[in-house]
């Protein structure tokens, strides 16, 4: 008996951006709903305030896609931001900065490996999968504190994309 072998492409880059602008969506509801003094402040155990995560993911985004577009990998130039309104705005411009510069990453820059910011070998697919790893694993800390809190949490099953 033959059997028949199919060929799945599992990942576009298409697709990979649609992925993550989904899990920023959901990312950004839950900054949304943190009190802004909670959001700078609020802790469980020796984990960060969830500003400080969310600067995090900010400081990687846009540095990462810029990095596997070009094999130049430079920090993030920004202020930190210190209120609610300015963690939203930058989070929105990269938002937008995103969906500009994903699609312009060439092709054969996905499989190429770099050293990104001279820490992470990788090639440049997995690097933006960690980004994407890391915003998941810690949302998920940000949801712990928003349950600690008494707010319920946006279900982390409806993510925009």
């Amino acid at each position: 008996m033959a059997t028949e072998t199919m060929e799945v492409s599992a990942l576009t880059a298409e697709g990979v951006l649609k992925h993550w602008q989904g899990h920023r969506g959901l990312t950004r509801r839950v900054i949304e709903a943190l009190p802004e003094d909670d959001l700078f402040s609020f802790s469980v155990g020796r984990m960060r305030p969830f500003s400080e995560m969310a600067w995090e993911f900010i400081r990687m985004a846009v540095p990462i896609v810029d990095g596997v577009a070009t094999g130049k990998w430079e920090e993030l130039k920004a202020e930190k931001p210190t209120t609610k309104s300015e963690l939203l705005r930058l989070w929105d411009e990269q938002t937008a900065e995103l969906d500009e510069k994903f699609p312009k990453i060439p092709p054969h820059r996905f499989s190429e490996v770099d050293v990104a910011f001279g820490q992470w070998k990788n090639a440049g697919i997995a690097t933006i999968q960690y980004a994407i790893d890391n915003e998941i694993h810690h949302r998920g800390q940000g949801y712990v504190y928003l349950r600690v809190l008494g707010i319920e949490p946006p279900p982390f099953w409806e993510r925009p994309m």
